[in-house]
C-alpha cells in the first residue's frame, strides 16, 4: 500500500513537471528570442519559479529511483538553494535567473566560488541527464537500466566532472534498481506501459527545447564548459 501511495505521488510529480515546462516553453514562444540563436539569447528569460519548481520535481523523482541518485540529489538541491537566496535578495530584479548571470558576468564572478551561474550550469546539465535516461527509456521499456543511467551520465555530466565525482558515481551505479521496479514506481493505478510512455514522450517534448535554450544562454555567456574536480 504505501509503495502504491509513493508511486501515485511520483506520477502527480511528472505530471506538474509537465506543467512547469509549459509555462517554461509559453516563454521561449513568448520571449522573442528563437532556440538556437546564440547571438541574441541576451534578450532571452529563464523564470526563477517555474524552472526550479522543475527542478525540485524532478529530484523528488530521483529520490524514488532509489539512492544512486543521492549525490545528484544532494548537488541539485544545493544549486536549487543557491539561486533561491539570491531571488530572495530582490525578488522583483532577480524573477529571472539570465539577470543573475547577467550581474555575476559583469562583476566578474560568475566563475569563482560558489556562485548562481555555475548553479545554473550544473541544474541544466542535471536536467539534461534527466532528459537523456527518460529518451532511452521511452525507447525501450526492456533496457538494462544500470546501462541506461551509466549511457545518460557518460554523455551528459561525465565530460565535465573530474575524477572525484566521477568516481562517486560509478559507485552509486551498482545501486541502479531494475527497469521494471522503476517503471512500477512511475505508473499511477490503472496505467499501463503505454499511457506511462506518452507521458514520457510529452515530458521530453517539452523539456528538450527548454534546455537547449538554457544551453544557449550558457555559451552566450561563456559559462558552458565549466567543470568541477
Amino acid at each position: 500500500m504505501k509503495r502504491r501511495r509513493e508511486a501515485e505521488v511520483v506520477a502527480s510529480e511528472i505530471r506538474s513537471a509537465i506543467e512547469e515546462l509549459s509555462l517554461l516553453a509559453v516563454n521561449l514562444k513568448t520571449g522573442g528570442t528563437a532556440v538556437g540563436d546564440v547571438h541574441d539569447q541576451t534578450s532571452a528569460h529563464v523564470p526563477l519559479k517555474p524552472f526550479i519548481s522543475l527542478c525540485n520535481l524532478l529530484i523528488q523523482v530521483l529520490d524514488k529511483i532509489g539512492p544512486t541518485m543521492a549525490v545528484l540529489r544532494q548537488d541539485v538541491h544545493h544549486n536549487i538553494q543557491r539561486l533561491e537566496n539570491f531571488h530572495e535578495s530582490d525578488p522583483s530584479k532577480y524573477w529571472d535567473v539570465v539577470e543573475i548571470l547577467k550581474k555575476e558576468v559583469n562583476e566578474g564572478k560568475a566563475k569563482k566560488g560558489h556562485t548562481c551561474s555555475k548553479s545554473f550550469v550544473w541544474l541544466t546539465r542535471s536536467l539534461d541527464f534527466i532528459l537523456a535516461l527518460l529518451q532511452l527509456l521511452a525507447k525501450d521499456f526492456g533496457r538494462n537500466m544500470e546501462q541506461a543511467v551509466e549511457e545518460s551520465y557518460t554523455i551528459t555530466l561525465k565530460p565535465w566532472h573530474g575524477w572525484i565525482s566521477s568516481a562517486a558515481y560509478r559507485v552509486a551505479l551498482k545501486l541502479v534498481p531494475d527497469t521494471q521496479t522503476l517503471l512500477n514506481i512511475l505508473k499511477v493505478k490503472d496505467e499501463d506501459d503505454d499511457m506511462l510512455k506518452e507521458e514520457i514522450q510529452n515530458l521530453i517534448s517539452l523539456l528538450t527545447p527548454v534546455l537547449e535554450q538554457n544551453k544557449d544562454i550558457l555559451r552566450t555567456y561563456g559559462l558552458d564548459k565549466l567543470k568541477s574536480t
